[in-house]
């Protein structure tokens, strides 16, 4: 049986593309979710009230100094036996990712709106806008669009750190992937080198678009 056998084999390459589906799954939820936390947490970091500046600030470190798996093996292991209950693998997987996407994103909004010209805020207090009146008509709309490449990256950040969650025993590509090449070592030796090769192609296929799409939108930002 040569290498490229293997996929055909069984519902080998079903289940490789059953793994994939699951990446884009989980990616597409916490972002969804995570994505809207993360512009709402991002207003609150503008605001006044410095015990929540403080607050969410902490939050971002957090999530920035603490290496992602360490925060899934916590949430996994400890916090279900805390709560004497028991949680899902995917469940686990998508609360850290909206943990995670929330507090980048709150951070790519805060930055934002903080770049917006001060005389565009002047022109709203002019024509009596109030706080969420600025924050609807001027800020957002001002301060998201120049983030958008930001997000962009976020994003397949997002998909490629699923990886991770096969130390949680979701049956994601890299799961999925390295269960093939178990049953293959002995028979065909260079097995690792197709499913692996194949996982790369779809991760590539997944992340490659958007990283050119975030450097088209972020030319036409800067060429106006």
């Amino acid at each position: 049986m040569s290498g490229f056998d293997i996929f055909f084999d069984g519902n080998n390459l079903i289940r490789l593309f059953q793994g994939l589906l699951v990446v884009v799954k989980l990616s597409v939820i916490s972002l969804i979710l995570g994505l809207i936390l993360g512009v709402v947490l991002g207003i609150l970091r503008t605001t006044s009230f410095k015990v929540i500046r403080v607050v969410l600030k902490i939050y971002l470190e957090i999530f920035r100094v603490v290496p992602l798996l360490v925060l899934l093996f916590v949430f996994y292991y400890i916090v279900p036996e805390l709560l004497n209950s028991e949680v899902s693998n995917q469940v686990v997987s998508i609360s850290v990712f909206i943990l995670w996407i929330s507090a980048e994103m709150s951070d790519l909004v805060r930055s934002g709106i903080e770049n917006v010209p001060v005389q565009q805020i002047e022109i709203g207090k002019s024509l009596g806008f109030n706080s969420w009146q600025q924050y609807y008509y001027i800020l957002l709309p001002q301060g998201v669009i120049p983030v958008i490449p930001g997000v962009i990256n976020l994003v397949t950040r997002v998909i490629k750190t699923t990886s991770l969650l096969m130390m949680i025993g979701v049956t994601e590509m890299i799961r999925v992937g390295t269960q093939i090449i178990e049953n293959y070592t002995v028979k065909v030796p260079i097995a690792s080198l197709w499913v692996y090769g194949l996982i790369f192609f779809l991760y590539f296929a997944l992340c490659y678009p958007l990283s050119k799409l975030a450097a088209y939108v972020e030319r036409r930002q800067v060429n106006g």
